[in-house]
């Protein structure tokens, strides 16, 4: 009998790993699905970025390594409630709607509605969802029986969130649960989620990545030439002079008196040869010209422009008071709560929905670019930043934002 084994993690990297070991083990890609949010757009970027076809053939996430980026059908969308996000496996066939694919950057269908299609009971659906919602990644393995316990011992090595535990974390911030029409998190948001369940109490790590640009040469063919020699007859003419010799008898009548002298001589014989030039013929070859073939070696310097990354770890200071104390997010809470309750509490949505809006302020007035702006100076921009990722909500919870902003601005000055 198949089963699905289900798994949510704070961060892509620690699924990606879980993804990769499933399939080490022997667990056809096939049955494997990932759903990963993507607030930031990063990995929607490395999807459509020309680095992908190496390892992994055209159309599939080389930049996420051959085994994630070969995950069936692995695409950028849309989840309503969720916002942006990649997918990969069978779960993302219950989230395309007819004739609306993964390339289509949208779905019609909802991420609970396909978990519940896997046998997840509807209150768990809405969490996981909630958590993807929140910056999580979810993993999930359509196995048999045979393969229940190595799947399940795989996705537990790899500290899964436990989804009853978070619920009940964020039903005490008076949470409803995973809501559709609720904003998308912005990506200061989802950060924010992800370092709130990181356990830095001993320390935490953040690489610096740098590239390095390494320049080799090759040898290649570009052409030449093809020589060769070849016999050929031109006829030719010359004049020459032959002499020739021709004998000829002449009979001439004599009338006259023989004497004695004429009969003394007897008989008489004479021989004469006639003589002719021939043409001889005899050729003489010369040479009269050479062909050299040789190769001239020039070198040349060759200047190559390309561009090299770098991932840096940026350290600010945030809701810093005026005696130098750090205020996170959370010493707002009663503050937000009580302008919640003022502005929002009859508009029919609960204080989570309006949340990541008192979240996106938090970070603008923390930002340190905005640090001498009014509010004035910023609600454009504010605005533009929050409709990218919520459009047609800014109306909505503008005010959230600007209160957020301005409690925010008002302790740190």
């Amino acid at each position: 009998m198949a089963r699905a084994i289900i798994a949510l993690y704070d961060d892509f990297a620690t699924a990606q790993r879980v993804v990769e070991q499933l399939v080490e083990a022997g667990l056809e890609r096939s049955n494997i699905s990932l759903v990963a949010n993507d607030a930031s757009g990063e990995y929607a970027t490395r999807l459509q970025s020309s680095d992908y076809a190496d390892d992994v053939h055209s159309g599939e996430g080389a930049s996420f390594g051959a085994v994630v980026g070969a995950l069936v059908g692995l695409g950028a969308m849309l989840i309503p409630g969720i916002g942006p996000v990649i997918a990969a496996g069978p779960l993302v066939a219950g989230l395309v709607g007819a004739g609306v694919g993964a390339a289509a950057g949208a779905v019609t269908g909802g991420i609970t509605a396909s978990l519940v299609k896997l046998g997840v009971d509807e209150e768990s659906a809405g969490y996981y969802a909630e958590g993807i919602r929140r910056g999580g990644t979810l993993v999930t393995a359509h196995v048999a029986d045979e393969w229940h316990d190595r799947v399940l011992d795989i996705m537990k090595r790899h500290d899964p969130v436990d989804i009853n535990t978070r619920a009940e974390n964020w039903q005490a911030s008076d949470s409803q649960g995973f809501d559709e029409r609720s904003p998308t998190y912005q990506a200061e948001n989802v950060q924010r989620e992800r370092q709130n369940y990181t356990n830095v109490d001993d320390e935490a790590r953040l690489e610096v990545v740098e590239e390095e640009l390494k320049v080799g040469k090759r040898e290649i063919e570009r052409g030449g030439v093809w020589v060769s020699s070849y016999i050929t007859e031109t006829p030719v003419e010359e004049q020459v002079r032959l002499r020739e010799e021709r004998v000829s008898v002449e009979r001439h009548l004599i009338d006259r008196k023989a004497t004695d002298a004429d009969f003394m001589t007897g008989e008489e014989t004479y021989e004469v040869q006639e003589r002719a030039e021939e043409v001889v013929l005899n050729k003489e070859a010369r040479v009269v010209e050479e062909v050299v073939i040789k190769k001239d070696v020039q070198e040349r310097t060759e200047t190559i422009h390309d561009t090299v990354r770098r991932k840096d770890v940026n350290v600010e200071q945030v809701g810093t008071t005026a005696n130098g104390t750090t205020r996170g997010f959370e010493t707002y809470n009663t503050t937000f709560r009580n302008h919640y309750k003022s502005n929002y509490a009859n508009t029919g949505y609960d204080y989570d929905y309006y949340s990541p809006a008192y979240q996106f302020g938090y970070t603008l007035a923390n930002d340190q670019r905005y640090r001498d702006y009014d509010w004035s100076q910023i609600e454009s921009e504010a605005r533009t930043r929050w409709e990218e990722n919520n459009c047609g909500t800014w109306d909505r919870i503008k005010d959230a934002v600007r209160n957020a902003w301005e409690s925010v601005k008002d302790a740190v000055d």
